[in-house]
């Protein structure tokens, strides 16, 4: 059915779809742009000079170098982890399939704090390993690697959860058919499986890492607040506004929006591209069939 067919078969007077059209733009003015537009206007209510420099101050470019590092261990990880937990679960049928479905989700039911405390209560100093780790000269809360957890915790379904679905509709004939003309297990994947699922999977990850780069709950709690050391950029800001410098906070909070606006910009390309690609395969002819050579 082309668009024009679909014009045809809308009921709704026009009336009805000038409202709900204007309800929404007035919807995403209020909530969305004009809180940005906020954002921008204060943070270069005292000119770019005064903007560049509260980006350029230590603890603020430590909390931004801090961002992009967990990012940057957290999303692969995920990556990695929640191809291999939607490639199970679409894929095969095993005892404790329900309940590895349900793990998924669990950082969705979960507050990121409760997160956090979690991990406090694993790792912390009167913690399950605590001692250990202390013995050892491990330090997990309150460093690095206890951001790093908690970041890869409350980002972990938004991977899984976009393959699941997908692989799920895309069914196991074509892998089948892969393993049955001789192809082993990392070909099958990486011809069969991966062109069919790669959509699917970017979206994920720009997900994944705007979450990363945004999260603030669980990361507060295993953080320990340590100026230019363990904050990052969402703790930056809390710790600016806290100490009544606006136009810094600001200056940060609009970097981070910048990053969040650009992550959208990729996933509308994404999505653009992709569209694209289904457009011209549906406009491809009809393959037609092979006839059979009669036998002389």
């Amino acid at each position: 059915m082309d668009v024009t067919q679909k014009r045809v078969v809308a009921t709704e007077p026009a009336w009805v779809r000038r409202l709900l059209i204007g309800v929404a733009l007035v919807f995403v003015v209020l909530f969305l742009v004009l809180p940005l537009a906020a954002v921008a206007t204060e943070a270069l209510r005292k000119g770019f000079g005064a903007y560049l420099e509260a980006l350029k101050e230590p603890d603020a470019w430590s909390a931004i170098r801090l961002t992009l590092i967990t990012a940057a261990i957290a999303v692969p990880l995920n990556l990695v982890f929640g191809v291999a937990a939607a490639w199970c679960i679409a894929k095969y049928e095993f005892k404790g399939k329900a309940f590895l479905t349900t793990l998924v989700d669990l950082p969705f039911s979960v507050s990121p704090v409760v997160a956090g405390l979690i991990y406090v209560l694993v790792f912390g100093a009167q913690g399950w390993f605590g001692p250990w780790l202390a013995e050892h000269n491990v330090k997990i809360i309150f460093a690095v690697p206890g951001i790093v957890l908690a970041t890869v915790f409350v980002t972990f379904p938004f991977i899984a959860r976009e393959l699941i679905p997908l692989m799920q509709a895309q069914g196991n004939e074509e892998e089948q058919a892969a393993i049955v003309l001789g192809a082993n297990g990392w070909q099958t994947f990486r011809l069969v499986t991966l062109p069919n699922i790669k959509w699917g999977l970017i979206y994920g990850v720009i997900l994944c890492n705007a979450r990363a780069m945004g999260e603030f709950g669980a990361v507060s709690v295993v953080s320990g607040h340590i100026r230019g050391q363990t904050n990052t950029m969402p703790l930056h800001v809390e710790i600016l506004y806290n100490e009544y410098q606006s136009v810094a906070a600001f200056a940060v909070a609009s970097l981070l929006a910048l990053l969040a606006l650009v992550t959208l910009v990729i996933k509308s390309v994404a999505e653009w591209q992709h569209e694209r690609e289904m457009k011209a395969a549906a406009e491809l002819p009809p393959e037609r069939p092979v006839m059979a050579k009669e036998a002389p």
